[in-house]
């Protein structure tokens, strides 16, 4: 049985500035048929999309939107656990911070909470506490944080189920010609200084992102696959039929 951290965006989370529930309904049906076989961790976003569906405050200011996560953290949670109960899935919230994971007695805390739930059948969900996180303590993004959970969790993968599909060996929206990569085994450090460019009004990521959490866990000997969250036929192909059609698979060479 292996450990998979699956982390799913606000890109794909949300639409037209409310939760897209027919992905959400389509992200928790796949997270249960990948139980079935597996270990699974769920990192969302989420939380600040959730809050604005209540209250329409400016997000860009950090005490709104620590005030929209804190509205939205429950509204968020709420929806998965509705939808898990379809599929007798219990969950459980795992809130951390920056500050917890650069510190070792938090780490293992962490793991701990985590190893307990899934000794229990239970699917934890992760989520950056941004309610109480400051500028200065934020992860800044959920790819590199659940590239750090899945390394300090000792998960075998991660998936990242985002608007972008696959790593390309150039920018598809500027070149018709890009190609995607089905296998990586190394990041060019220039591809990982560009600058990050979210594709949605809640999202902080963006490509640069994904390769800096591919980099990490990378480093760490541990393998990411990036496919896409609004088609969920390539992750099922991957994780599940062990047939890889789409989306990139980061990994050491062999």
């Amino acid at each position: 049985m292996k450990r998979i951290v699956v982390k799913v965006g606000s890109a794909v989370l949300t639409q037209d500035g409310t939760i897209a529930l027919a992905r959400m309904q389509a992200l928790v049906d796949f997270l249960a048929k990948l139980k079935e076989k597996n270990e699974v961790i769920l990192v969302s976003s989420g939380a600040v999309a959730g809050g604005f569906t209540k209250l329409k405050l400016d997000r860009t200011l950090i005490e709104n939107k620590q005030a929209l996560a804190a509205i939205g953290q429950p509204v968020l949670m709420g929806k998965y656990a509705k939808k898990f109960e379809k599929h007798n899935v219990l969950i459980a919230q795992v809130l951390v911070t920056a500050a917890n994971l650069k510190k070792d007695d938090d780490i293992v805390r962490i793991r701990n909470t985590v190893e307990t739930l899934l000794s229990h059948g239970v699917l934890p969900i992760v989520n950056e506490n941004d309610a109480t996180a400051t500028d200065e303590l934020e992860v800044g993004d959920n790819d590199q944080l659940s590239a750090y959970i899945a390394n300090h969790i000792n998960a075998d993968m991660l998936i990242i189920l985002s608007d972008i599909d696959a790593y390309y060996d150039a920018d598809p929206r500027e070149h018709t010609n890009a190609q995607a990569l089905k296998e990586v085994h190394t990041i060019d450090p220039k591809e990982l200084s560009r600058d990050v460019t979210p594709h949605n009004l809640f999202a902080t990521g963006g490509i640069v992102t994904k390769l800096k959490a591919a980099a990490y866990l990378l480093e760490n000997d541990k393998e990411m696959f990036l496919a896409s969250g609004f088609d969920l036929e390539d992750v099922k192909s991957f994780a599940i039929d062990k047939v890889h059609k789409g989306g990139t698979i980061f990994t050491k060479a062999k």
